[in-house]
């Protein structure tokens, strides 16, 4: 069933909002990267390449559904240059709360509209952001653990370098 054109105009907001993710983590990989944490750099950069799947298991809903996908204006990161690694991942977990949000009233505006073949894709959504905010919150605990010990900084940057590698393309 095709979807009105105000939840399509939602579900092409969102889309957005995941690429506008995908550059945020892209740019904090970057601050990473200039301070010689490649392991953080490269966790980062992986999370960026995750979130280009979130897009397009939107997208695909969306042309499952005889709509028609369109990508907004993606924002510029709000970064600062030297960002501390505590810094970087209070940033990612930031916006993951601000994607969070943006899916729950997603979900609410499909439940308003009787929209029930959106369930199952929002529902995975629900779940992949409690992780998500789960796993960010985990490292933000363990760098302010760390503190400003060097050695302990450099065995996270080592463990979060172990992340495996995933495709962009849904399914894989």
């Amino acid at each position: 069933m095709k979807l009105s054109k105000e939840l399509e105009t939602k579900f092409n907001a969102q889309i957005t909002l995941e690429l506008e993710a995908s550059t945020v983590y892209r740019q904090l990989a970057i601050e990473m990267d200039a301070q010689d944490l490649p392991g953080m750099a490269a966790w980062l950069r992986h999370q960026a390449d995750e979130e280009i799947v979130h897009a397009n298991k939107f997208i695909d809903h969306l042309l499952d559904r005889d709509n028609h996908p369109r990508i907004g204006a993606v924002a510029a990161p709000k970064t600062k240059a030297s960002m501390s690694p505590l810094d970087v991942f209070q940033a990612a977990l930031d916006h993951e709360n601000k994607v969070s949000d943006s899916i729950r009233d997603l979900y609410r505006e499909c439940e308003a509209a009787g929209d029930l073949d959106s369930r199952p894709l929002l529902n995975w959504f629900l779940t992949e952001q409690l992780e998500e905010e789960s796993t960010v919150s985990e490292i933000i605990g363990r760098i302010t653990m760390i503190n400003d010990d060097g050695p302990g900084l450099l065995r996270l940057d080592q463990e979060l370098s172990q992340r495996p590698v995933e495709s962009t393309e849904n399914g894989n």
